[in-house]
């Protein structure tokens, strides 16, 4: 699964450790997130999409056979 939270992430000028503060997480899960380690629940994805203000279709990337 590929995603633009990086990119979303630096257009918005959040850090790391702000947007981790603003969906209720840690720096290291989204430091994880970018780096393609974890993949977030339904919860977190729509709490990012959310953030963004996008659908979780615009943030995600779901390639068939990824699951």
């Amino acid at each position: 699964m590929e995603h633009r939270i990086k990119e979303l992430r630096t257009s918005f000028c959040f850090t790391q450790e702000q947007l981790s503060q603003k969906l209720g997480v840690s720096r290291q899960t989204i430091i994880s997130l970018e780096n393609g380690r974890y993949k977030p629940s339904l919860e977190l994805a729509y709490k990012i999409a959310k953030l963004f203000q996008l659908s979780i279709e615009e943030v995600f990337i779901f390639e068939k056979g990824s699951e």
